[in-house]
């Protein structure tokens, strides 16, 4: 740390201010301050004598600033560490910090400049060939395409950012380009919650109502609930004497309401002879299992027992470089202009957290992306050439 920190400590403008007069971002200020990093893009002379001028002009005593970029040794936080954690910011059983994850990170203008981006490698996919596959991945996609195209009651669980609607969006582009004889229905589910308090519950009325609207577009909905779900029967059994199979997709599905879950396994039972009518994807987060599909939960058991969860998992840390690796190709970048080894093995480390005797991995798509484009931001902004292990300790 630089004594810089003490003297700004010791006047009534702070960090923040020293920021904005200099016409820096804050996080170059924090690096300088914290690590005695100079933007490489700035000659080091004329900033030293600019940030010696600030701190006169706003009350330092002359006699202070005379070594005020030499390194201290202070047992005190760095400006831009976070305050210790109150206690219920830890685990109860193991008393371990969980990891910090980035917010949405967008790539400054400046950043795509110093690493000749032509476009963010962590956008939104805009073709399946954008999508990296591992051997987990894999597995999950092929275990949704044999549904669609035979038959199956399947939950894909996983966290927030691992890739779950990618591989909806995925299995829906391949039946189309396949023209495959099968019928996608996903019905509406923004604003769907658990209960009527927190959004509009999704029930079994309106995925009835989403089914016969696919397969019977031109019909037009009978009044009473009975008449509906009779309407959507005969829908599904004139579309399978036709050869078409039907393919019920739910998002959110850990928001569905315990009477849905029970339904759809009353929907499961709808048959043409031995075939089912309809096959069911459920893709949801992990509170799906341990909130409601729970083996000791009496009123589900029939779903649990019928349910084939696949879970998808995070980017193993060996696949990390290869993951990285691959959406830069998919831009035409490569990985070694962005990232030194020191750099993908400080990511590692920032998302994965010991808890008791297991490592919890956050090493999803999402989570990555927003750190490694947090990293390259602030690369820019220091003049670095890569992103360093330092670098991205530090976002």
């Amino acid at each position: 740390m630089l004594k810089l920190k003490l003297v700004l400590d010791a006047i009534e403008p702070k960090q923040a201010d020293l920021a904005r007069s200099l016409q820096l971002s804050k996080a170059t200020i924090a690096q300088l301050i914290n690590h005695g990093l100079w933007p490489k893009s700035l000659d080091r002379t004329e900033l030293e004598q600019r940030i010696r001028d600030w701190l006169l002009s706003n009350g330092a005593a002359n006699d202070a600033i005379g070594d005020v970029f030499e390194e201290v040794q202070v047992d005190q936080p760095c400006a831009n560490t976070a305050d210790p954690q109150p206690p219920e910011a830890f685990d109860q059983n193991n008393q371990e910090s969980e990891p910090m994850l980035k917010r949405k990170q967008t790539l400054m203008p400046a950043t795509r400049r110093a690493f000749a981006l032509p476009r963010d490698p962590f956008d939104d996919l805009t073709c399946a060939d954008d999508m990296y596959v591992s051997q987990d991945i894999r597995y999950v996609r092929e275990c949704m395409y044999q549904v669609a195209r035979h038959d199956g009651f399947l939950a894909v669980v996983g966290e927030s950012g691992a890739g779950k609607s990618t591989l909806r969006r995925e299995l829906v582009a391949r039946l189309e380009a396949e023209d495959a004889p099968v019928m996608v229905i996903e019905p509406y589910v923004l604003a769907s919650e658990e209960n009527d308090t927190k959004g509009k519950t999704l029930k079994s009325t309106h995925i009835a109502e989403a089914i016969t609207s696919v397969v019977q577009p031109l019909e037009s909905g009978k009044s009473s609930p009975q008449a509906r779900f009779d309407q959507m029967v005969a829908a599904l059994k004139g579309s399978a004497e036709s050869g078409m199979r039907h393919l019920l997709i739910l998002e959110e599905a850990h928001s569905l309401p315990i009477t849905t879950l029970k339904h759809l396994k009353r929907l499961r039972e709808l048959e043409r002879g031995f075939s089912k009518l309809v096959s069911i994807v459920l893709i949801a987060q992990p509170e799906l299992l341990t909130r409601k599909l729970n083996e000791r939960n009496p009123e589900l058991r029939e779903v649990v027992q019928r349910l084939q969860v696949v879970e998808l998992g995070a980017i193993p840390p060996a696949e990390l470089e290869t993951f990285l690796r691959f959406r830069f190709g998919r831009v035409g970048v490569d990985l070694d202009k962005v990232i030194n080894a020191e750099g993908i093995s400080a990511i590692c480390e920032r998302l994965q957290h010991n808890v008791g005797n297991k490592t919890l991995s956050l090493l999803y798509p999402l989570a990555i992306g927003n750190l490694m484009t947090a990293a390259m931001n602030l690369a820019a902004d220091l003049g670095e050439p890569v992103v360093t292990g330092q670098i991205v300790m530090e976002v």
